[in-house]
């Protein structure tokens, strides 16, 4: 089915344009709660995928987290800069570079989970449990997943 067709796209009544803005949201909301760890909404991401090992390589964060690998070199070259993340080439195949947290990247890392689920939480107040059991479960389907 269409959803859309030349006579009746409006830029700001599309899913994209909603989809972006929600986004937008959510990422300043973070930015000002993450202030004080000295780290942004993106850095998080890359922190905490991580720390929880659903990436070790730059190629893995890029595909995960949706963000091209230009961004993502200079993401992790702030990171690597504040001393929360450490580069190191793979002893099986030297192109592969393997990330890792330092210990300070662990402790800022460790303290994310007591900050991110108030943003989050405090733009999802309106919703119900049903409701927001239902957008997670319609994001999934228009992601793909």
């Amino acid at each position: 089915m269409e959803h859309y067709t030349p006579k009746n796209f409006l830029l700001t009544d599309s899913v994209g344009f909603a989809l972006t803005k929600a986004r937008n949201l959510v990422a300043s909301e973070m930015d000002v709660a993450l202030k004080d760890l000295d780290i942004t909404s993106p850095q998080m991401g890359i922190l905490l995928s991580i720390r929880l090992g659903n990436a070790t390589t730059p190629f893995e964060l890029s595909k995960l987290l949706g963000i091209d690998t230009g961004l993502m070199t200079r993401l992790l070259d702030k990171l690597e800069d504040k001393g929360l993340v450490e580069r190191s080439r793979s002893v099986d195949d030297r192109r592969v570079v393997n990330l890792t947290l330092t210990k300070e990247g662990q402790a800022i890392a460790a303290q994310i989970p007591q900050i991110a689920p108030k943003v989050l939480n405090a733009r999802l107040r309106k919703f119900t449990k049903a409701e927001f059991e239902e957008l997670r479960r319609l994001l999934n389907k228009f992601i793909g997943e």
